[in-house]
Parts: C-alpha cells; structure tokens; sequence
C-alpha cells in the first residue's frame, strides 16, 4: 500500500477514534495524536540496518566498453528487514539497477548483483551501501549506509589486438618458417635449404652445395632477445584529447600491440611511464605475464597538466637500459616542447640506442585543412595547414637525429608503429 493511502487510512481511524471514543473537543490534536503513536509504532517495529552484514565479490578488473558484475551478499543477524537497498558506485562506474528491494529474514541471507559497465579508464571504487528498512505500516523507516569496501580496476581496451594476426603472419615471414629470405646486417643464420626458383643466388652456400646433391641456400631470421623500451610521455601534451578521448589513450593501445607483437618476435620488452617523475614502470616480465603486467600498470595513468622533464625522462631510460635498444617515445610533435624540451637532449639518447617517436595526430587538423567555403573556414585552413607544417618541420629535425617518426591518427598509429618495428626488424637495426 502507498505511503499516501497508509497515512489516509490511519487518519480515518483516528477520525473515528475522535468520534466515538474520544470527547469532541479534542479534535485536531487527537487525529495528529494517533498519527505520531503510528509512525513511532512503526519505527520501533522496523528492522535494525546495524544488524546487517556484508561481504562483497565477483569481477575485480575489467576492460574499458565491456560490462562485469558484482555481488553484494546480505546476512540479517537481527530482526526481519523489508525495504530497499543502494549499491552506490560513482558514475564513471556505469552501474545499472544499483537499487535493490530487500526481504530478508531473521538470520537468512541475499545476494545482490549490481552490473558495471565502465566509461573510464583506472580504478573505480564501490561507495556506500544505503539499506532503509520500513515498519510494517510503511510509515517510517530506519536507514543506515555501511562502508564495504572493494574496486573494479578499468583496464585499457586494447582495440588494436584485431591487427595482431596479420603481424604475426609477417613475423613469421621474417623468421623465415614460410621460407622467406631476410639479408641485412644483424640477422642470424638459420638454416639451409634447397634452391627454389626466385631465390637471390647471393644466398647459396657453395660449401654445403658440394656437400649436397642439389643447390643449397642459407636462410636468415632476424636476431632474437632484443631490448625494446617503450616510453609513455604522461605529461601536459598527453591529455589533449582527439575525438572522444585523450591521447593518453591511444599511445597506450599502440604500446600494447607492439609490445605483444615484439614479445612474440623474442625481445625483451619494459615500459617506463614519465612526466617529472615516473608514474608506473613494467620491468622483466616473461612473455606469458607482458600484456597483464602492462594492462595493470596502464590502467590507473592519468595524464598530469605539467610540461615533462625531458632530460629527467632521458636519464631514466638511459639508467634502466645498458645496452643498445629500441627506445619507442610515445609523446606529442608539438614544436614547442619538441624544441625546448627532447630535442636539446635526444643526443644523448641517439648515441646508444636506436629511437623511434610516435605521435598521435588529430584527423580534425587535416580536416580544416582542406575547408574552403567561408573566410572563417579559410582562416581555419590556414591555421591548421601551419600545424602540420609545424609537425614536418619537426619530424624533419627529428629525422637529422636519425630518429624515426611514425605520426597517425588514433585508428592508425598501432599498426603503423608495429610495421616499423618489423621494417627495423628486417633491416636488422634492433
């Protein structure tokens, strides 16, 4: 029964309380009298909140997009509970039907599941939950909100995992298992087989061919167990955000297939997340634990409105990394920064390692380039046309360092980046 009807009811019983039973000039106050004798009747007979307790399970990470689930289980060590039940999650959460209708008797127990599905990225802890326990008229009810602690980490999404097969396939080109020739300097010996038409004639092995009754030839494979040390700029120019997400974001996806794509090939892969300090770092992983230690340490990174210290992020890498590696810097082609901030250090870097940057690029910037129709478009045009001329400029300075610069859009940059580094694979340059 509603709360209205419940309160119209016991006012009619009052009213014919005062009428028959009760002396007319009590009136008004009798009615509110029988009203407030209901309500703390009604009160003393709901069930205690303090009574109850909880305990928490189910899903404690999940991807970005997809959805998880979380159990609330309920034990009544007091008197029956009949109400409603809110398993707050902040909004980020994305939790769905948080409130519950409780029916809980004496010394029984309910479970509780509240769906999350996350629209952020890092760790989303539960709230409060808010338990309000009606009396058996509906009149009032006791409410109490207990602390029950637990968190869902949000992990990166890692969209380009669809483009991993197809690198794969090239991989193994390059590894020679489908009979592909690699030269270059810094391949390794693999094998002999026999000639077959389309083989480069520099690759046959005369000594094994006397020995044999047919043309052999050698086949290569790129060196294994190579370092390859990817670098997470999580400064000022990572936060500026490119369609619905920051650029944080899609360095991260990038960094995650070609990390996959390089422990597969053999390497050694870290990661190093830098501003003025260095906010998460992956280390020593085997290949079986690379993508879950990564996703771990990506997941709580938020970009920091400060400029980074490029010659601290310089110096880090060059205390972590001995020999020679491929350093991959995920950072901005800003020129500013550039200017001020790597460029005057990159030297350093340059000397013992062989460096690639990669820079997410906005598709709105070439879009304005191309507008024409208003003087508004055309003053748009020019400033975006002088943007990415600015980049040029910068991935020409870049270039005379002999840096390699890999600049695409969010969509693009992951698999640009993995087919350089299986272009630097086949050169032999790791």
């Amino acid at each position: 029964m509603a709360l209205t009807g419940r309160l119209g009811l016991l006012a009619a019983l009052g009213a014919l309380v005062v009428g028959f039973v009760l002396p007319s000039w009590l009136g008004v106050g009798a009615v509110l009298g029988v009203l407030a004798l209901g309500v703390a009747l009604d009160l003393a007979l709901a069930g205690s909140v303090r009574e109850l307790r909880f305990v928490r399970s189910g899903a404690s990470s999940v991807r970005l997009g997809e959805t998880t689930e979380v159990t609330l289980t309920v034990a009544n060590a007091g008197r029956s509970v009949r109400g409603t039940l809110r398993d707050a999650w902040p909004p980020s959460a994305g939790a769905h039907e948080d409130r519950h209708v409780v029916e809980l008797p004496p010394g029984e127990r309910r479970r509780f599941v509240t769906r999350l599905t996350p629209t952020r990225r890092g760790d989303r802890p539960a709230h409060q939950v808010t338990v309000r326990s009606l009396g058996p008229l509906g009149l009032a009810a006791r409410q109490g909100s207990h602390t029950v602690p637990w968190s869902v980490r949000v992990l990166p999404p890692f969209h380009s995992r669809k483009h991993l097969p197809s690198r794969l396939a090239r991989l193994q080109q390059l590894d020679g298992r489908n009979a592909m020739l690699i030269r270059g300097q810094g391949t390794e010996f693999d094998s002999l087989r026999e000639y077959v038409i389309g083989d480069d004639v520099r690759s046959i092995d005369w000594r094994a061919t006397a020995r044999a009754s047919d043309v052999m030839v050698r086949t290569w494979r790129p060196e294994r167990d190579r370092h390859v040390v990817l670098v997470l700029d999580t400064g000022r120019v990572s936060a500026g955000r490119v369609g619905d997400a920051p650029r944080l974001d899609a360095a991260m996806d990038a960094a995650l297939l070609l990390a996959v794509l390089a422990s597969k090939a053999g390497d050694r892969v870290d990661l190093l997340c830098y501003d003025r300090q260095v906010r998460a770092a992956v280390t020593g992983s085997s290949a079986g634990e690379l993508l879950p230690s990564l996703v771990n340490a990506m997941a709580p990174i938020e970009p920091s409105l400060v400029e980074t210290d490029s010659r601290g992020m310089v110096a880090e890498v060059l205390r972590r990394t001995r020999r020679r590696s491929l350093v991959v810097l995920l950072t901005g082609l800003d020129a500013a920064p550039m200017e001020e901030g790597l460029l005057p250090v990159l030297t350093s870097l340059t000397s013992r390692h062989q460096v690639v940057i990669a820079s997410v690029a906005d598709p709105r910037v070439a879009e304005m380039a191309r507008a024409r129709g208003d003087a508004e478009a055309v003053y748009d045009a020019a400033a975006a046309e002088k943007t990415l001329a600015e980049r040029r400029q910068v991935t020409a300075r870049l270039g005379r360092h002999d840096v390699q610069v890999v600049d695409a859009t969010p969509e693009d940059l992951p698999p640009a980046l993995a087919d350089r580094y299986l272009a630097l694979k086949a050169a032999g340059k790791l």
